[in-house]
């Protein structure tokens, strides 16, 4: 696989999300998704995002193993800032100051048995703290040698202009796909200008994309459930924005998946910045698709074909808004 750059990091153009492993999208095979780990590694993926909150503490734990093992070759990335309460497994509350961060890059590096993290990230955006503040703080873990690169999730053009004059960012992790482009309108051109990575999460629609299943055989505790794009009459329109992904998959004789990570590699050179996708995948079948996804390159009259997908798609991303930026642009 290709290499690109993140600040000082350099990793394959594609990494593995590992969210999936631990809660969100049903059960888990764990051996299966260590075995998917060890062939990602092997296949030039080098770059493993996970997260505090997901499993509550668990996906990093899961992690620390394989990440020791391979010390020398993993770029390891997490995050903090959103949080959790064990009596009500629904809640999402936000937390950017200086003292939190403080305890939880401490808790991160304990549950993933290493002494630096790689890269660190800003999960969501506490508004009640100033962004410089949140940031000061997280250049202060540079300085202690807990972190070496910073990186912010769902911010604005103009929340990373204001961070990234306090102290740099490598990278921002924001939803991006062929359903998703609202940061296409300030933050990736924030990012294009000011030299910072982009990191799409969800580059496959949150498997939509993939065209390989609707509401209905989604597993009870699989979070899409609930999600506006995957319910009801959305749904049915959503599907229906498949056709042209299809029509370029069955011409290329390749799969829809790799059609839609193959557009969020082109808009490296549309936009001229560094860009890491990171589908997750617990099954070594799956990894091996979307690792040979980022040797494929669109045409023109193919990148045509899919462009007007996005302003057509019906239903928001999250069921409330305010966990994304799209309030604040």
């Amino acid at each position: 696989m290709r290499t690109t750059k993140i600040g000082s990091l350099t990793v394959g153009t594609q990494g593995l999300g590992c969210m999936g492993i631990s809660e969100f999208y049903g059960d888990s095979d764990l051996a299966e998704s260590r075995a998917t780990l060890d062939h990602a590694l092997d296949a030039g993926v080098t770059m493993f995002d996970t997260a505090d909150m997901y499993g509550d503490g668990h996906n990093e734990e899961f992690l620390a193993d394989f990440v020791r093992a391979n010390r020398e070759k993993v770029v390891i990335a997490t995050k903090f800032g959103i949080v959790r309460k064990a009596d009500d497994p629904t809640y999402r509350g936000f937390d950017n100051s200086a003292s939190y961060i403080r305890s939880a890059v401490d808790a991160s590096l304990r549950r993933l048995g290493i002494d630096t993290i790689d890269l660190y990230y800003m999960h969501r955006r506490d508004v009640r703290v100033p962004i410089e503040e949140t940031v000061a703080a997280m250049a202060s873990l540079v300085e202690a040698g807990k972190v070496r690169e910073l990186g912010l999730s769902e911010v604005t053009g103009d929340e990373l202009r204001a961070a990234h004059a306090v102290a740099p960012i490598a990278a921002v992790q924001s939803e991006w796909s062929l359903f998703s482009r609202d940061v296409e309108r300030t933050a990736v051109p924030a990012a294009a200008e000011l030299g910072v990575a982009f990191v799409p999460y969800s580059p496959l629609g949150r498997g939509f994309l993939t065209g390989s299943f609707t509401a209905d055989n989604l597993a009870s505790n699989d979070f899409r459930r609930h999600q506006p794009r995957f319910s009801g009459s959305n749904a049915e329109h959503n599907a229906a924005l498949l056709a042209p992904i299809a029509a370029i998959a069955e011409t290329r004789g390749i799969s829809k998946a790799q059609v839609a990570l193959a557009w969020v590699h082109a808009r490296a050179e549309v936009h001229g910045l560094s860009v890491v996708p990171i589908p997750g995948t617990r099954k070594r079948s799956r990894l091996d698709e979307n690792v040979a996804a980022a040797s494929v390159v669109l045409s023109a009259e193919e990148l045509a074909l899919l462009e007007p997908i996005a302003e057509q798609v019906a239903g928001t991303r999250y069921p409330d808004m305010s966990f994304s930026s799209a309030g604040r642009e």
